[in-house]
């Protein structure tokens, strides 16, 4: 498996994971609290279906924290594209100034790429 592989797994996990932690905001808002963790929890399973092996995967091609930055970026791009396209908010210039500062964390953190010993 290539070194996109988990990249890809863990994208798939952050649109799932997105839409169990905000998508109920919107589709979900007059249902019970109740049911809706249930809703969550049932589409939560199939973001760790992919977040578990992306990241077993990723660790014999990354180190720890390189998997965990780029967990973060991906996070932050794919709520970002949830927020706007599904959500329909408005992104920030905070959010902006977020999203420039974990793209230095990945600099940092990929700058002395070397595979996992």
């Amino acid at each position: 498996m290539g070194y996109l592989t988990p990249i890809v797994m863990l994208i798939g996990s952050n649109l799932f994971m997105t839409y169990a932690w905000y998508g109920h905001l919107k589709d979900f808002r007059q249902k019970s609290i109740f049911l809706v963790i249930l809703i969550s929890w049932g589409v939560a399973f199939f973001e760790y279906c992919l977040q578990v092996p992306a990241n077993r995967i990723g660790s014999s091609l990354y180190s720890l924290p390189q998997l965990k930055i780029m967990q973060e970026i991906i996070t932050m791009c794919v709520f970002a594209a949830f927020a706007v396209i599904y959500m329909k908010q408005q992104l920030t210039r905070d959010f902006i100034y977020a999203s420039i500062c974990l793209a230095a964390a990945a600099y940092f953190m990929f700058r002395n790429l070397h595979p996992v010993a």
